[in-house]
């Protein structure tokens, strides 16, 4: 399998058997995307099979996109035929051109990227001024958190408010989905899960999760190849300090280029 190619393992694609869960954090993210991307040039990096590129390119001036994997790219090739402008490329080299964007995303990725200050710096030549870039992970302060086999480093809250600030950002970090809103499932699970994680047992591919993912979530859904826009107004996440959280599935970053 080539270097680009092997985040199909555990990438989660359109068709895929996700939980209903994740299919709603997935939906909430972009649609929080949305709300910094309305009327501006947008730059999606890692974006997968690009499920979440329907509800940006509603809203943006411009959306350009990739991913490291031509494999995974392929697929929201496939899926768009030409509605986005898709490209491979490596979050650690942008190619595009000085302060040529408004906005820049990077979803559930940070950690696969081996050096995330090179993405950062990149994202600083590449911004306009006030420019912003929106990072969205799982939490890596929770007692259960189980890590991806191909990951470099996670970064909590702490550590991407050190991360942007010292590139120029300024930083403000948000929690969503606590951690005691879960289904009385996943509650009763939890201390399962740590022990897992702890021993090492925690399946490493997407296809060794499903069966996992059954468990704890109960019943699996398709991913669409496109998330549809929603109606609905979105939960507002938590806006939290710099200090690591352990109350929320996922944090969310948004860090201003400082004029």
């Amino acid at each position: 399998m080539s270097e680009t190619n092997k985040f199909k393992e555990v990438t989660e694609l359109a068709g895929t058997q996700i939980s209903e869960e994740q299919l709603e954090r997935m939906s909430h993210r972009y649609h929080w995307a949305a709300l910094y991307c309305s009327g501006k040039d947008v730059l999606e990096a890692a974006c997968g099979s690009g499920p979440g590129l329907g509800i940006l390119s509603r809203v943006a001036a411009s959306l350009e996109a990739g991913d490291y994997s031509s494999e995974i790219l392929q697929l929201a090739r496939d899926h768009y035929a030409g509605r986005v402008n898709l490209s491979q490329f490596d979050a650690q080299s942008l190619p595009f051109a000085d302060a040529s964007k408004d906005v820049i995303i990077l979803f559930e990725a940070i950690y696969y990227v081996p050096d995330a200050a090179r993405f950062v710096s990149e994202c600083r030549r590449v911004l306009r001024p006030n420019g912003k870039v929106l990072v969205a992970t799982a939490n890596k302060d929770l007692s259960d958190f189980n890590p991806s086999p191909f990951s470099f480093q996670y970064y909590g809250v702490a550590e991407l408010t050190r991360l942007f600030d010292s590139h120029g950002f300024n930083v403000e970090n948000f929690g969503y989905l606590p951690v005691g809103s879960v289904s009385w499932r996943q509650k009763l699970l939890r201390p399962i899960k740590r022990m897992a994680v702890a021993l090492h047992l925690v399946p490493k591919t997407m296809a060794g999760k499903k069966l996992l993912k059954r468990l704890v979530f109960g019943q699996l859904v398709p991913m669409p190849a496109e998330l549809p826009t929603r109606s609905d107004a979105i939960v507002t996440p938590v806006r939290l300090s710099n200090a690591p959280d352990v109350s929320h599935k996922v944090i969310y970053c948004c860090a201003t280029l400082r004029g």
